[in-house]
């Protein structure tokens, strides 16, 4: 076992390990192409705030920029063009590994407008429009959790369109998205959809509970209240899979199933630890079960390669004391709600900033580019 990395140790656990970066420097370069080889990365998943700082931090967009100021392209249009071109290419860098896993895995996101997020048919049609332009099979079109995006959800599934559900952080959400998925997936085989051909990621996000939580903790400052830190993003996440263990044993699921259908996997997303107190490795190495991904940054993913210690399943014998440690904190006054609430509201704020912000950028990069002749 000692020539097993630990990357290597996660995939054989069932953990499929995806990239959570993506820029034409990096599939320029090859350092992608490296990660899969060296790594056992075998999927990319994207954002907003990924695709900015792909944008504004190199020079390798200038020409395309240029071009499309030349033919009066505007900002929406042009983000539009730079960003499933590069997933496009993606695809294509992954297309091997798709074919080797019959599309669960080799997979690339790319995310609808999160401007659209509130709004239910502008995201179903630019889900739509997203999957016809990259045409690539083995694309995963994103959409987030909203209330709204439930809808849209299904309505895409329906089509046939694989989808990468997103920033979901409550348990009662989670169960909505799965319930979303089997909807779909019924409309999709009343469409006369072949359903092996459809897949799903559920992406429920980690470190972020830990933030917002250790903040409120601190804010406490008992000894009790610091003896949970750190504790409630792992707790909410391995309750999301007891909801995946169940749902995904049902009757409801069992005739999907039989009629071609895969199950819809657990996401870990958001898994960069953001306190340096904690292990580099804590989102990885402790949330390890069989059917899940887990999409790392670079920096996480390099330390789990590095020295992340895999000791087999880390979810599936912590239920008990996963739901012990979240009442804990509601008699504390911590309300779980009204955390997973404005983790959703943050979430969605941040993206459509940094969507802003790519316009933006973009603008004064045509301008600039339109001034130079």
């Amino acid at each position: 076992m000692s020539n097993v990395t630990p990357t290597a140790a996660l995939s054989a656990a069932g953990v499929s390990i995806w990239l959570d970066d993506l820029s034409r420097e990096r599939l320029n370069s090859g350092s992608l192409a490296k990660l899969i080889e060296e790594k056992n990365v075998v999927g990319v998943t994207t954002n907003p705030s990924i695709f900015e700082a792909a944008i504004t931090k190199s020079d390798l967009y200038k020409p395309e920029l240029k071009k499309f100021s030349a033919a009066g392209i505007n900002a929406e249009d042009a983000v539009f063009e730079i960003t499933t071109s590069d997933v496009a290419d993606g695809c294509d860098l992954f297309a091997p590994i798709a074919a080797a896993t019959k599309g669960v895995d080799g997979r690339v996101s790319i995310e609808v407008d999160p401007r659209k997020a509130w709004d239910t048919d502008g995201t179903f049609a630019e889900a739509k429009r997203l999957y016809a332009k990259v045409n690539k099979k083995n694309v995963y079109i994103k959409i987030p959790a909203t209330l709204e995006g439930l809808e849209a959800i299904t309505s895409t599934l329906g089509e046939g369109i694989s989808v990468n559900v997103t920033l979901i952080f409550s348990l009662d959400r989670y169960r909505a998205v799965m319930n979303a998925f089997l909807s779909g997936l019924e409309l999709a085989k009343a469409n006369g959809h072949n359903l092996a051909d459809i897949h799903s990621v559920a992406s429920f996000f980690v470190s972020r509970v830990d933030l917002e939580i250790d903040a409120r903790l601190d804010a406490i400052g008992t000894e009790e209240a610091a003896s949970l830190k750190g504790k409630a993003g792992l707790a909410n996440a391995r309750l999301a899979y007891q909801a995946f263990e169940e749902v995904f044993s049902s009757e409801r699921w069992a005739l999907l199933a039989d009629a071609g259908a895969l199950p819809q996997r657990p996401l870990w997303a958001s898994t960069g630890v953001k306190n340096p107190a904690y292990p580099d490795t804590l989102y990885v190495t402790e949330l390890v079960a069989a059917n899940v991904v887990n999409t790392m940054p670079e920096k996480t993913l390099d330390a789990a390669f590095d020295h992340g210690v895999v000791t087999g399943d880390t979810i599936t014998g912590n239920y008990e004391a996963s739901n012990a440690l979240l009442n804990q904190l509601e008699g504390l006054g911590i309300s779980y709600n009204e955390v997973v609430n404005l983790l959703e509201t943050e979430g969605l704020d941040k993206f459509v900033a940094s969507w802003k912000d790519l316009l933006n950028h973009v603008q004064e990069a045509l301008d600039a580019a339109g001034a130079e002749g």
